[in-house]
């Protein structure tokens, strides 16, 4: 035999033995697993019975959290268009769209407002109205804003980190930061805190409600401390800003008129600016203001002062204060009772119009054998057309 002879078949023996090679190898394919599951198997018994469970379970939820959301006593006042009541004028009942009662029995008298000045030359809008029934405690007091989007890109990105952990960040440094558009003033000083957050924070000042019944006017104390998460409280703390390095946003100069100068305010205090930062994710939100956690709201007649330089109208939006209790669930908010009630009623539905067409009208199988892939594989000389018994 040649060379070049036992070279080809040399070369012929590598090639067959890589082709059975390949046929050895099983093609991927996306075929299911032939389970019951996999090939809808399952008798009717099997899959039925948890459309009742997941009902069953999921209603009584539901009722439990609506129960408990109807024994949230709240009421809500919506004070935005009080800034244009005649000033000095007599107090006038408040429109009905304008608030709304959460208690077991209504009040005897609608809210009412008054444009009034205080003693400083302040203008004040002062809110009167009933508790039908005593609150609490605790007794929680929160702002809502409506059309307001906290949740902005922009405005979300719009603060450092770092001014706000205490860092007496350089000026160069806030100027190159994401704190635009409110970085630098006009003389080249960052502003503390710096950001379209910080600069737009809820500036009315609500007072705590005086009890109207009590022949001394005795005020129902609200404190706004202990209004902020304790992680808001880790990671905002005292500057280390020197007065004059730093000055404070433009719709802040009106509470520090001397342009920290004098003194820069400690923000690890400010419980209020704290939760101002955590922003919302949707338009409409509350904010947590003042609360009590030891005394009972009586029932009768209150007064409240708020100060409400906030501009709401400018951009269609509505500010309301809003006095709640709560319950072991938390707040009144109906929407879980009423998914959960609504999910098990529909499992409820549907496993009994499924028993029913079962009943009725039986599914017929087919017969699985038949699969092809059930079937026994063609031999290899078959699928390649080649022979190897020679």
């Amino acid at each position: 035999m040649s060379n070049s002879q036992a070279t080809n078949n040399d070369t012929f023996g590598e090639q067959d033995h890589r082709g059975d090679a390949d046929i050895d190898k099983k093609p991927k394919n996306r075929r299911p697993a032939n389970t019951a599951f996999r090939q809808q198997r399952l008798k009717a018994w099997h899959v039925l019975p948890l459309f009742f469970a997941v009902g069953v379970i999921f209603a009584p939820i539901g009722g439990v959290l609506l129960w408990a959301s109807s024994r949230v006593q709240e009421l809500t006042i919506d004070y935005s268009d009080c800034k244009d009541l005649r000033l000095n004028a007599d107090a006038a009942p408040i429109p009905d769209n304008k608030f709304d009662y959460s208690f077991k029995s209504s009040p005897p008298q609608p809210p009412s407002w008054q444009r009034l000045e205080d003693d400083n030359g302040n203008q004040l809008c002062q809110l009167s109205f009933n508790v039908p029934e005593s609150m609490g405690p605790p007794v929680f007091m929160y702002y809502r804003l409506t059309n307001f989007y906290q949740n902005h890109r922009r405005y979300v990105k719009s603060l450092d980190i770092d001014q706000l952990k205490g860092k007496a960040v350089k000026n160069s440094t806030i100027n190159g930061g994401a704190c635009d558009p409110l970085r630098l003033d006009e003389n080249g000083k960052a502003y503390y805190p710096c950001g379209l957050i910080a600069n737009s924070m809820f500036n009315d000042t609500i007072s705590s409600p005086v009890f109207l019944n009590d022949e001394d006017g005795e005020t129902y104390d609200m404190t706004d401390k202990g209004i902020a998460w304790d992680s808001d409280k880790e990671l905002i703390k005292k500057t280390e800003y020197k007065p004059g390095e730093v000055v404070p946003p433009p719709n802040w100069r009106e509470r520090f008129p001397d342009n920290y100068e004098n003194e820069i305010p400690n923000l690890h205090e400010d419980e209020a600016f704290m939760v101002w930062m955590r922003t919302a994710a949707l338009p409409t939100f509350s904010k947590l203001s003042r609360r009590n956690d030891t005394t009972a709201m009586a029932a009768g007649r209150y007064q409240l002062n708020i100060t409400d330089p906030f501009p709401v109208t400018d951009y269609g939006g509505t500010k309301s204060i809003l006095i709640s209790t709560r319950t072991v669930l938390g707040g009144q908010n109906p929407f879980m009772g009423i998914a959960y009630v609504v999910v098990g009623g529909v499992c409820v539905l549907l496993g009994a119009l499924f028993t029913i067409a079962h009943l009725v009208r039986p599914r017929k199988l087919g017969d699985h054998t038949y699969l092809t892939w059930n079937n026994e594989q063609e031999t290899t000389a078959v699928a390649t057309g080649r022979d190897h018994s020679s």
